[in-house]
């Protein structure tokens, strides 16, 4: 497993490709509190339960000040297809060679099927408008995973 992120440490900036190929950069959202979660691999059945809670609980996220960002290790082509096909309405974001997975703590062994392999590890860290961290959750749950984060940040 890679170093995970810890809380009061100041989050590596990155500059990442959406779902339509535009470049979106963290330092984008100084000034506004932000969700970044990390997630496998678009249109499986966790990711697109967690997208699709994410997507449903967006207004009253944002409404509490929380904006939020997806990164996974999709190419922008499978991103667009995800977005279109559940109407995601926030930033998915494309890591294919993993360097912000990594550089967040994302990134390292889990078992999958009884077997350990090296990939993504579901991941949540939210940062304030200055990009300190404020709190991590690795190796997350799909299910219930957002409305567990909401009780924990007093949404």
């Amino acid at each position: 497993m890679t170093q995970k992120l810890l809380v009061g440490t100041q989050a590596p900036d990155f500059a990442l490709l959406d779902a339509d190929g535009t470049k979106v950069s963290l330092s984008d959202y100084r000034g506004r509190n932000v969700i970044v979660y990390f997630y496998p691999k678009a249109a499986t059945p966790g990711c697109t339960t967690e997208a699709c809670d994410f997507r449903d609980n967006l207004a009253s996220l944002q409404g509490n000040g929380y904006d939020v960002i997806g990164i996974s290790p999709d190419a922008p082509e499978a991103l667009s297809k995800f977005t279109g096909e559940f109407a995601l309405t926030f930033p998915l974001l494309s890591d294919e060679d993993h360097k912000v997975a990594l550089a967040y703590g994302a990134w390292g062994e889990k078992l999958v099927d009884g077997e350990i392999v090296e990939g993504l590890v579901r991941s949540t860290v939210v940062l304030d408008g200055e990009g300190t961290v404020k709190l991590t959750q690795y190796q997350v749950s799909a299910q219930g995973h957002v409305q567990a984060l909401k009780e924990e940040l007093g949404v």
